[in-house]
């Protein structure tokens, strides 16, 4: 082998390292702004559950007891999607405007309580920042 002769791996690699670069996002570069919402409301992801040391008609005559099915969500607060997460409990996620947030809050406490151990997550919508990244590729 000539050894002025440059290998095909030196040749191949630089072209293949800036090809490997400029295929990878660019973490400086910020996502497409899309407000959370146009309205001035907000996205909030609850997890319920399921208190496996009751059995369901426990879990309902409590639901029950307190009102919740009659009481959540509250007035001015928008369901977006309620899912059952099997050997997890109930996914649900509301829209509302900012000062709704202490209700919701006091709703789930009030009404949940007792039939669910609770968590809640502020969410927003990832859906179509991802197509448009998608579709750059």
């Amino acid at each position: 082998m000539n050894p002025l002769r440059p290998s095909l791996f030196r040749r191949a690699a630089p072209a293949f390292l800036i090809s490997l670069a400029l295929a990878l996002p660019t973490h400086a570069e910020a996502p497409a702004a899309k407000p959370a919402s146009a309205n001035g409301t907000l996205l909030l992801t609850l997890f319920l559950r399921h208190d496996q040391s009751k059995p369901l008609d426990e879990i309902n005559a409590q639901l029950d007891r307190t009102g919740f099915r009659k009481n959540f969500p509250p007035e001015g607060v928008e369901v977006v999607s309620w899912y059952v997460m099997m050997g997890i409990g109930q996914v649900v996620t509301l829209r509302l405007p900012p000062e709704k947030l202490r209700t919701v809050n006091l709703a789930i406490e009030k009404g949940a309580w007792g039939a669910f151990r609770t968590e809640m997550y502020a969410t927003y919508d990832y859906r179509p920042i991802w197509e448009e990244l998608r579709s750059k590729k």
